[in-house]
């Protein structure tokens, strides 16, 4: 399986400035649209990499080490 697809920093940028955009361009504000950019990206990675494991978590695929084995 191929590693996901990293955020990378023009994403995060093209993001910032949208959001920044919609908001009428305040000044001083741009650490803020940045996190809320990485947060919203990393969000939708998130969900989309949830529908692609049909909803699993990458460690439901393993037997918990905690679990009494199952019968044969």
């Amino acid at each position: 399986m191929e590693p996901p697809e990293l955020i990378t920093f023009e994403q995060i940028r093209e993001r910032a400035y949208d959001l920044w955009e919609r908001n009428h361009r305040p000044d001083g504000f741009e650490m803020e649209f940045w996190l809320m950019a990485e947060r919203e990206l990393k969000a939708e990675r998130g969900r989309s990499l949830a529908s692609a494991n049909d909803g699993r978590t990458p460690s439901a695929d393993h037997d918990d080490p905690g679990q009494e084995p199952g019968p044969a």
